[in-house]
């Protein structure tokens, strides 16, 4: 696995730094025909995974534990969701807190409303929150359920291609086709993890150039940024999750909170918080016209937009499921599934609405205000602009930029952790070479993906993520059936079964023998050993025992 995966990635890196011009010719074609023919996939799949989790977490399903039946969570609830935020979309925060509702509401989608104008508001909030809260991390939130389920309640191996053995067989799944599987979710780690990585690189550049430290921001500037934080993020990297990404994650988000709070009190306090309710109730209320904007009713207008957008951001996050997935599994060992899919669904949307409302109403404000920042700054300049409009301008740039390089450092450790583990047969804490080796290998994709762009970085970015993501899209429609057909052979779900099937029997019986005055007391079965709750033993470093005693077949649930 490991010398497939790394021997197509070098190959990447190589034409990337030899040929970058006709790497972004052959990727603009790539990507001109994904999205013409199959932007329609992208919008099903992204809605058709909000519903499915919202069924897993809602059916008999939500109370199964991933893990044993009695096992605690590993991790506290506040760190559990700061790795998880941090990892799952922190970088893409700081880029588009601002701009992606300022652009929305100069220019708001074809069809909808008029530019600059107080209903441009109500769409340009709705149109972020659709892109940036349920949607995303319903995505992310079907592979690490099907992670988490397979690796700590079944036994199995924590890789893409074990939770493939209920839909294709075990055999399969360990074969080539199941190698097949793994190398593609190898391949959408690294380029959408890459793209987040380039993103941060922008940001950070802008920073330095408002604060002077640079009189322009080229490809090489921007390629020692990249250098600088790979060198940071592989040592993160092998310090470990406890040490390395908790400890990164609770500082970002201690900086974060701090830099929001200055927004808001510095900031119009009053116009955001009657921005909170009226985001609200703008999603909810646009949420139908949102979920079907296709190319077949808006024209070419529609069409280019919805690819500089929609179809670009389900890409984006399809891109990542398998690294925020993986890690999300991870960090996820002892809860439920109903806590899972709450915790995971709507925590990070929750954080992601009032971050959008304070950054995103700051910045409408202040073009209101007449400051005109959409028209002064790139995308990654606009957060800049604003907070150049407050007091302590200069410090706030400063934390903002260091806010951008620790989201930076844990989520690319984090990146680098899971490609690492899926290189290494799924185990949970793969060799420090091969994640030092996936880390640099990481930065040197981003380094490449912002010269394929040329003058316009972001294009390159955005380009190669979408490529990526394609074949990962497949995979987890697979992964999603997979996952449902599992459920359904859950040693909880049998015993509960068999308990009612015996239940009803009983009282048959009864009434049959002895009238309708029967009555039938059940009594509580004795106390069992936890092995007994368990499908597959684990040994101390959390790994399953393998074996014919133990393949990851369900004991029988009358034990």
């Amino acid at each position: 696995m490991f010398g497939i995966a790394a021997v197509m990635a070098v190959a990447f890196v190589a034409w990337g730094f030899l040929a970058p011009s006709n790497l972004g010719s052959a990727s603009g074609s790539a990507l001109g025909w994904i999205e013409t023919n199959l932007g329609w996939l992208f919008v099903l799949l992204a809605s058709g995974f909000v519903v499915y989790v919202l069924w897993l977490a809602a059916s008999r399903y939500g109370r199964i534990p991933l893990g044993r039946d009695d096992e605690a969570p590993e991790f506290h609830t506040i760190s559990w969701i700061a790795m998880m935020f941090s990892a799952g979309m922190g970088i893409g925060l700081m880029f588009y807190g601002v701009s992606e509702p300022l652009s929305h509401y100069v220019s708001p989608p074809p069809g909808t409303s008029q530019g600059e104008t107080p209903d441009a508001i109500r769409t340009a909030m709705a149109t972020t929150l659709f892109h940036w809260t349920l949607h995303p991390w319903a995505i992310y939130a079907v592979v690490g359920l099907a992670i988490a389920y397979g690796t700590f309640r079944r036994g199995r191996r924590q890789l893409i291609s074990a939770a493939f053995e209920p839909l294709i067989g075990r055999r399969r799944a360990e074969g080539p086709a199941g190698k097949v599987i793994d190398v593609l979710a190898i391949f959408a780690t690294l380029f959408g993890s890459a793209a987040s990585l380039g993103l941060g690189a922008l940001q950070i550049g802008s920073g330095v150039q408002i604060l002077g430290w640079a009189g322009s921001v080229g490809n090489g500037v921007l390629v020692a940024i990249i250098a600088v934080l790979t060198a940071a993020f592989v040592a993160s990297a092998v310090s470990g999750v406890a040490r390395g990404i908790q400890w990164l994650s609770n500082i970002n988000m201690v900086l974060a909170i701090t830099l929001a709070l200055f927004v808001f009190v510095a900031g119009p306090t009053v116009f955001i918080l009657n921005l909170l309710p009226e985001a609200i109730g703008a999603y909810f209320s646009d949420l139908g016209q949102m979920v079907g904007r296709t190319d077949a009713a808006g024209g070419d207008a529609m069409a280019q937009w919805l690819r500089g957008w929609t179809v670009f951001y389900w890409a984006w996050w399809i891109s990542w499921t398998p690294f925020v997935g993986l890690f999300i599994a991870r960090i996820s060992r002892g809860r439920t599934i109903r806590q899972f899919v709450t915790g995971v669904l709507l925590v990070p949307s929750a954080v992601s609405l009032v971050w959008f409302a304070v950054f995103g109403g700051a910045g409408i404000a202040a073009q209101q205000s007449g400051a005109d920042v959409a028209g002064q700054s790139t995308s990654e300049g606009q957060l800049f602009g604003v907070l150049g409009q407050y007091p302590l301008a200069t410090v706030m740039t400063v934390l903002v930029m260091v806010l951008v390089a620790i989201f930076f450092v844990s989520g690319a450790d984090a990146a680098s952790i899971v490609m690492g583990s899926l290189s290494e047969r799924g185990t949970i804490s793969p060799s420090r070479r091969i994640v030092v080796f996936w880390g640099v290998v990481m930065g040197a994709v981003a380094a490449i993906m912002l010269l394929v762009g040329g003058d316009d970085a972001l294009t390159g970015l955005q380009n190669l993520t979408i490529i990526a993501a394609l074949p990962f899209a497949l995979v987890m429609v697979g992964l999603a059936v997979s996952l449902a057909k599992d459920l359904r052979s859950d040693p909880m779900v049998l015993r509960r079964a068999y308990a009612t099937e015996a239940v009803e029997q009983a009282v048959v019986e009864g009434i049959t023998r002895h009238g309708e005055d029967f009555q039938l007391v059940v009594e509580p079965a004795p106390t069992v050993r936890a092995e007994s709750n368990s499908v597959a033993p684990l040994t101390e470093d959390g790994s399953p025992v393998r074996g014919d005693a133990h393949a990851g077949r369900p004991q029988d649930p009358r034990d």
